[in-house]
């Protein structure tokens, strides 16, 4: 499993290597190619903006798409808080009623095996 590791990370450090390696120097016959290119040039222009006008589109609709799942996200959060909430008041009160029943009972048992063992009372003379 080293050995996998060792070789994945050498691998990457290795394209990042010729990743940023300069490109190859163009040889003379390359020169024609490259008064091709400048007429190519102005329509690529009008591409290169109709795409970066695109690009601008898209990450404006991604944001306010973000914008939006980040609203809903924190509208339910704030659901879930507040019935969460809700849920605590509730057991809360709930667990006061039993122990206010519970007490309740206690005291009367209590009452009522005091009576049991209270001596009868004497006959008058």
């Amino acid at each position: 499993m080293k050995k996998v590791i060792a070789t994945l990370i050498a691998g990457l450090f290795a394209s990042a290597a010729f990743a940023q390696a300069p490109a190859p120097a163009a040889s003379s016959p390359a020169a024609p190619a490259a008064k091709a290119e400048v007429k190519a040039e102005p329509k690529a222009e009008g591409h290169v903006k109709h795409a970066k006008a695109h690009k601008a589109e898209k990450g404006e609709k991604a944001a306010a798409e973000s914008k939006d799942v980040k609203t809903e996200v924190k509208a339910d959060a704030k659901e879930q808080k507040t019935e969460v909430k809700a849920d605590a008041k509730v057991a809360k009160t709930e667990a006061k009623a039993d122990a206010k029943v519970a007490k309740t009972e206690t005291k009367a048992d209590a009452k009522a095996a005091k009576a049991e063992h209270k001596p009868a009372a004497a006959p008058a003379k």
